[in-house]
């Protein structure tokens, strides 16, 4: 019942939410404050403030935007969310599947279904599962709304395999703090050594995929637009660690333009930098040797 309110009543709603959540329950305040610091140590107290203030109120309208995709029609979402997908279509065209790489920037969750109608390419998308059964299955349900495939981060490999034949594109939120920091390729993330799952990176590889890079910019409230980018044709011909080296720029770049549309919320700098892992450190010339 309530995804069928209109939009501007829903963000008076998220308002309200966000007066509570910010100022009386103060959900993971002292972690968004403290990797505002990290990431922007030359901006003011005030400055960062405003950001986290910023970022709340953004975080609380993709919450509403979520329940509103249980009565949302794709018309509806498509007049919301634009994408120019120019360089899907193009390498849809060569018979080779792809991966899109992107941050947590909002909001993807409309993203991805949009994209169903603008690409031939099968969508896969791979997530972490939700802990709480009763939102997993209703996250699971809006998402795959569109007919796409969500893979789950700890199967991953054993849940693509049915879709390896066809031609497919992969999705990928690869900002996500990787499980295994021996595995994870290391470099400076915002001014501090941050550890990137590896795993994008060596499936691209190993399949000798074209990767596309993804932004998302909130032109207006409610109102979303995604550019896309090539970051190569091939990531087998690079050398190892240079595509996510050439990812964390880009998403630092996206992340230094619209700072409040980033997940500050999540513990991105939870895991410390220690010297033995060293060897998977990447540096302008890609994997540094141990």
């Amino acid at each position: 019942m309530l995804s069928l309110l209109p939009m501007r009543i829903l963000y008076f709603i998220s308002d309200g939410i966000y007066l509570l959540v910010y100022y009386v329950i103060g959900y993971r305040k002292k972690v968004v404050m403290a990797n505002l610091l990290i990431a922007f140590p030359e901006k003011t107290e005030a400055e960062r403030t405003r950001i986290a203030k910023k970022f709340y109120h953004n975080f609380l309208d993709s919450f509403i935007e979520v329940v509103k995709l249980l009565s949302a029609s794709d018309r509806f979402l498509k007049k919301r969310f634009t994408m120019d997908t120019t360089v899907l279509q193009e390498l849809h065209a060569t018979g080779r599947s792809c991966q899109v790489h992107l941050g947590h920037t909002f909001n993807w969750e409309w993203g991805q279904i949009v994209l169903t109608a603008l690409t031939k390419y099968k969508i896969l998308v791979v997530y972490m599962p939700i802990s709480n059964k009763v939102f997993e299955k209703l996250f699971n349900r809006l998402r795959t709304r569109s007919g796409n495939v969500f893979l789950p981060a700890p199967q991953m490999r054993e849940a693509i395999i049915p879709y390896l034949p066809s031609q497919y594109l992969l999705g990928l939120v690869a900002d996500q703090c990787p499980g295994n920091m021996q595995t994870s390729y290391w470099i400076d993330f915002l001014g501090r050594p941050t550890p990137f799952a590896s795993g994008p990176e060596k499936g691209a590889r190993n399949g000798h995929l074209p990767v596309v890079f993804a932004s998302i910019d909130k032109p207006r409230r409610g109102h979303y637009h995604a550019t896309m980018k090539l970051a190569c044709m091939d990531a087998a011909a690079l050398p190892e660690g240079e595509l996510t080296r050439d990812y964390v720029r880009y998403l630092e770049s996206v992340i230094r333009s619209r700072p409040d549309m980033w997940l500050w919320s999540h513990r991105r700098w939870k895991h410390a930098w220690k010297e033995e892992y060293d060897g998977m450190r990447i540096d302008t010339g890609g994997l540094v040797p141990a």
